[in-house]
């Protein structure tokens, strides 16, 4: 009988071995073909004096969160030439529907045609559509404007993704993934932006206050693509995406959360004092379920003999962090603000030549949402720092709460002076010195 148990046993583990490696080996690789970042234009710069000034003639802010925004804006890490849409920039804020689209509509069909114009893509020839955007939501949907904009086929897959924060741009990317396994030969469109206009907030809660200060303009769109003749034009092929959601959890469910003020009935996002906690413990279970497929096997052995230790010897040991430099060359890091950054270096104990990249693009373009790790590795790009066979990291937080990481491997070197982005007009401008 025992002998009969161990033969069905062994039986079982062959046939699910087989059935991952089978799983492995028949799924089809993703390619990314190309990107375009949005450079809005000039008339829609916003330095940090304009965005004080504008919000003080608005004659709906106190004095106290004047002087609020004012640190806030000290300690940002901006530059003075990031970008709000032309309607914030009136006297008093121009806030509504038709504004909130126009935005949109610019920044996303910006962001696709210089993508259709690098790539040589017909519109014809995309069979998937997906487009995110947190706060504005019209009907019909965003990734309907796009179809009737550019008039793209009727049996096209089209998704839109809305209310899931700044990490939607990679969980975009890990559907349209998703969709490419189960459609041949097919080009998947992604579009990630969100609308500043519509998120805008005109009352006095401090928490609510501070996304007025970090969010900025901006669109990316990217080109992802299952067919194998394309692995000789592409940038990227796509290896790994992992998606941490931490919204069981209350506390970290109500950390970024868009409601009304309790005095004026306003409605904004409400940032909590504790976000950086919930994306530091986002953080590590993301990188702890990454690490197993992206570590060597010796920084895997070290993590898990801490991670053993801390939990059943020494509960005050300090845990092991792994050396993600032994399994990435860039770090394209989201630019939620500052302190992300600095607490993303501490924690992944990166060097300040890793952290550039992000660090440029907050000072540059601000916090773009969704489509923030696009511009940083555009950069990346423009400082010709991208060789073949590199590993690229992207890392994005977003409500939820959620981090999700994607793993992109070069397929070529990118030569800066053969590329276009936002970047290539004043990348020799950087690095800055951003220390306040």
């Amino acid at each position: 009988m025992t002998s009969h148990v161990s033969s069905l046993l062994l039986l079982c583990s062959l046939i699910a071995s087989i059935a991952t490696f089978y799983h492995k080996i028949c799924q089809r690789k993703v390619y990314i073909v190309d990107f375009a970042c949005y450079k809005p234009d000039p008339a829609c710069i916003c330095t940090k004096e304009l965005f004080l000034e504008k919000s003080t003639c608005s004659g709906r802010f106190h004095d106290e969160s004047i002087d609020f925004q004012r640190k806030i804006m000290d300690r940002s890490g901006f530059g003075q030439k990031t970008y709000v849409p032309e309607s914030l920039l009136e006297t008093p804020p121009n806030i509504s529907g038709a504004e909130a689209r126009k935005e949109t509509e610019s920044v996303i069909f910006g962001a696709i045609d210089e993508l259709l114009l690098k790539t040589n893509v017909k519109v014809d020839d995309i069979g998937i559509l997906v487009t995110n955007c947190c706060l504005f939501n019209p009907t019909p949907s965003l990734s309907a404007i796009v179809v009737n904009h550019y008039k793209l086929k009727h049996n096209i897959l089209s998704y839109n993704l809305s209310g899931m924060g700044c990490s939607a741009g990679l969980l975009s990317i890990d559907l349209a993934k998703q969709l490419l396994q189960v459609h041949p030969n097919s080009y998947a469109l992604i579009v990630s932006t969100e609308n500043i206009n519509s998120g805008w907030y005109m009352g006095n809660n401090r928490s609510m206050l501070v996304t007025n200060c970090l969010f900025r303009m901006g669109a990316a769109a990217i080109l992802l693509s299952n067919l194998s003749s394309d692995s000789c034009r592409s940038k990227y092929s796509l290896s790994h995406i992992v998606r941490t959601h931490k919204g069981s959890q209350d506390d970290c469910y109500n950390c970024i959360i868009q409601k009304e003020d309790e005095t004026q009935r306003i409605t904004g996002v409400a940032l909590s004092k504790d976000l950086m906690n919930y994306a530091g413990d986002a953080l590590k279970a993301n990188i702890s379920t990454l690490g197993k497929s992206v570590l060597p096997l010796m920084e895997q052995l070290k993590f898990l003999s801490t991670f053993v230790a801390k939990k059943y010897f020494n509960k005050r040991m300090k845990p092991y962090t792994p050396d993600f430099k032994l399994a990435f060359e860039h770090f394209c890091i989201h630019t939620g603000g500052k302190a992300v950054q600095d607490g993303l270096q501490k924690i992944l104990e990166l060097s300040d030549w890793d952290l550039e990249p992000s660090r440029m693009t907050l000072y540059r373009y601000g916090n773009t949402s969704s489509s923030s790790v696009w511009y940083v590795l555009a950069y990346c790009e423009a400082k010709g720092r991208i060789k073949k066979g590199d590993r690229i990291w992207q890392i994005a937080f977003g409500s939820g709460f959620k981090c999700n990481s994607a793993v992109l491997c070069a397929l070529r070197n990118i030569d800066p002076t053969k590329e276009k982005n936002p970047w290539t007009d004043e990348i020799q401008e950087f690095p800055v010195n951003v220390a306040n």
